[in-house]
């Protein structure tokens, strides 16, 4: 087996070498590897100075993060120690240089500023991420940091999270030099050419460097504004807030007693629910490529070049999501007026983006050049897949894929973009439904991460498998559902709309249930929601499937009245609310006094609500839906359902999804008050028996899927 870790030298200079695909983790050996390979080449008396750097594609990405997870299941252990290490590093007698190329991230990060000096090329990425995944920088990160950058930039990075480049570290002090790099071999010489220039220097301790700690009044200033940060950007999470602490600590108490405070933190939030939450929704995102059935080697179709159909708000945010890849697109409409619109949408976007810097006027040129509009099916038969993305209608996807079937090359993957509709009745409209897939991309398709992969009855592996591929290629996380109403996604925020409604109907105002739900921290409220998508697109989605209702049901009632007064949401600037220039919602009066004579005509008993009720009634109908969904198979994992509610439907990443969150609340609990709802509400609220059968076991979601996965 190849070592992890190996040392060799160059010009009197000894480069340790990390060698631990994929992305270099401080998995166990690593640490061990570094620290014999430190003390040897620090023996060797023909070496000066020292190199760390990393084989592959990037710098030590960062911690193991399954270490992570064993962590949150038992914090008293605190994760993994890298201190001694740390400590060695930075005690050692020789200069030790750290060379990063790719990413120096979390840990990778944190073992770069236990190095004498940093030297890193261009391209490279350094950052604290570790709030995304509900932790602190464990590893000395919040003591080191402030140090090399100052506080200010230490809790910019430690609150947003988010990576910097190669210059802007070295303006701020966390790297020394930017290598230019050509080739593969630069960056290790130029690294060791930057040792052989420091070598023979007293060597500067991180730990040791004051300097840029600041002053008690200038450090308030800062942390008063990290905590508004916090709250704007990470709203209810703990995480940033603990290492507001920890990195207050490093400018009020002795590295040491610094470090002492920081271990302490990291047990604490290692302890949090919302950690756990956020480790299981990085597990999750990377389980859902697991497809049962479905081979890792299973090959998959090249996708070079994609037609899609329909230039509205779905068809051209998935045209600029493959423009953002780098894939051209033929983007075809059926009358000019349409088609200059959706270009022009288009462009409005981009323009947005180059004006808020996101990407220079370059890249957008080039990107809108890869986007060919066009009225005709003209070059149709070349591409690679075929997306449709039209009105939700059935004869008319129907028509559409008899169309495309005629003229598209017989490898190519044809997709529906439907949100509710069934795809093996699409499907059949062709000679090839086992060429043919749902790819549901969520509103703005290229922003949101989210795609649904509805599978049919028919697709074969290796259009379940170009999906998946084609899905990471945008960028977006691909999960693989079932052919069912609505899917998983929309078959379970319909009966959260549904509560949602009823509860406006026994007193709460749409802005007390979205208040709520915002409180608990869903990216928006329901009635909101209502209103950017379109209340006319709500009302036509409960007409399609009145037919299901049984007798005497009860249905919401105030939405088709919205609908006949045409207030049809945002883009009539009133629905659930009245709207503004800006769109934000306003409360309206009008709609207040019609859901309350609505109400009083039905007969329906108004009263006080509490937010407690709210939360229960609109989640756990969801939870109560999710475990249907499972039972029924059309959701793999529990923990899939939870994907694709935390990035395509605004569920809270640190309550870890709606599933994961019922295990949170304990499944007894929640079957108990689902059981409530059903005697006091009717057959709307039947408890799923999967739902029962777990809370009956003292079981959970998270061990109905470790089961599954045996």
């Amino acid at each position: 087996m190849t070592q992890p870790v190996t040392l060799s030298a160059r010009d009197g200079v000894g480069v340790i070498t990390v060698d631990n695909p994929p992305v270099n983790a401080l998995s166990p050996g690593v640490p061990e590897g570094i620290r014999t390979a430190l003390e040897t080449a620090e023996r060797d008396t023909s070496v000066r100075a020292i190199v760390l750097i990393c084989a592959g594609r990037t710098f030590i990405s960062g911690a193991d993060i399954k270490e992570l997870e064993e962590a949150a299941r038992n914090p008293a252990a605190g994760g993994p120690d890298l201190h001694p290490l740390l400590t060695r590093i930075e005690d050692c007698a020789k200069p030790v240089i750290m060379a990063i190329h790719g990413m120096a991230l979390g840990g990778g990060l944190e073992l770069a500023m236990a190095g004498h000096y940093r030297v890193a090329v261009a391209d490279a990425s350094l950052g604290a991420p570790e709030v995304n995944l509900g932790i602190i920088p464990g590893a000395e990160g919040t003591q080191r940091l402030p140090r090399l950058v100052g506080v200010a930039a230490a809790v910019d990075m430690c609150v947003s999270g988010k990576p910097i480049k190669a210059a802007q570290a070295l303006q701020m002090g966390l790297i020394d030099r930017v290598i230019t790099s050509i080739n593969a071999g630069d960056l290790l010489s130029g690294a060791v050419a930057f040792a052989s220039e420091v070598a023979g220097q007293p060597v500067r301790k991180t730990r040791e460097r004051n300097d840029r700690l600041g002053s008690a009044s200038e450090n308030a200033a800062i942390f008063a504004a990290g905590r508004a940060q916090a709250a704007k950007i990470r709203r209810n999470q703990t995480a940033p807030l603990f290492a507001l602490e920890a990195l207050e600590a490093a400018t009020t108490l002795p590295f040491d007693q610094g470090c002492k405070k920081e271990r302490e933190i990291v047990r604490k939030v290692l302890a949090s629910d919302q950690a756990r939450a956020m480790i299981h929704m990085f597990f999750a995102e990377r389980a859902v490529a697991r497809v049962p059935g479905i081979p890792k080697e299973t090959a998959t179709y090249p996708i070079a070049n994609v037609g899609i159909i329909g230039a509205g708000t779905m068809g051209g945010g998935i045209a600029m999501a493959c423009a953002n890849a780098g894939i051209s697109v033929l983007l075809k409409e059926t009358e000019q007026p349409a088609l200059d619109r959706g270009m022009a949408a288009i462009r409005k976007n981009y323009d947005s983006s180059v004006k808020k810097g996101r990407f220079s006027q370059a890249v957008m040129d080039q990107r809108m050049a890869l986007i060919h509009p066009q009225l005709t099916y003209d070059g149709f038969d070349k591409a690679d897949l075929i997306i449709e993305a039209v009105f939700e209608s059935m004869p008319l996807k129907k028509q559409i894929f008899g169309e495309i079937d005629k003229i598209a090359k017989p490898d190519c993957v044809l997709a529906s973009n439907t949100s509710t509709l069934d795809i093996d009745e699409i499907a059949a409209a062709t000679s090839r439904p086992q060429m043919v897939i749902g790819l549901h991309f969520f509103s703005p398709a290229h922003v949101m991460r989210l795609v649904e992969i509805v599978r049919g009855k028919h697709p074969s592996n290796e259009v379940v498998a170009t999906s998946l591929a084609i899905a990471k290629k945008l960028g977006k996380v691909g999960v693989v559902v079932g052919n069912c109403r609505g899917f998983v996604g929309n078959r379970m925020m319909l009966p959260y709309m549904r509560e949602a409604q009823f509860l406006a109907e026994e007193g709460s105002t749409p802005e007390q249930v979205d208040k709520a739900l915002t409180d608990f921290g869903m990216a928006m409220g329901i009635f909101a929601v209502d209103d950017m998508g379109g209340i006319d697109l709500a009302y036509r989605v409960k007409q399609e499937y009145a037919y299901l209702r049984k007798p005497g049901e009860r249905v919401p009632l105030v939405l088709d009245k919205l609908y006949e007064m045409g207030r049809l949401g945002q883009k009539r600037g009133m629905g659930w609310y009245r709207y503004d220039e800006s769109r934000t919602p306003i409360p309206d009066p009008e709609v207040h006094a019609l859901i309350e004579k609505t109400a009083n005509d039905a007969g329906i008993a108004r009263r006080t609500i509490t937010p407690e009720e709210i939360i229960e009634r609109c989640v756990y109908i969801m939870i109560n839906e999710g475990a249907r969904i499972l039972e029924e198979g059309h959701a793999q994992r529990a923990a899939d359902i939870d994907v694709i509610y935390c990035t395509g439907y605004g569920f809270p990443g640190y309550r870890g999804g709606p599933m994961w969150y019922a295990d949170t609340v304990g499944l007894k609990k929640v079957y108990a008050r689902v059981h409530e709802f059903h005697k006091q509400y009717g057959h709307l609220w039947e408890p799923a028996p999967l739902l029962k059968k777990l809370a009956d076991e003292g079981s959970s979601f998270a061990v109905w899927d470790a089961g599954k996965e045996k």
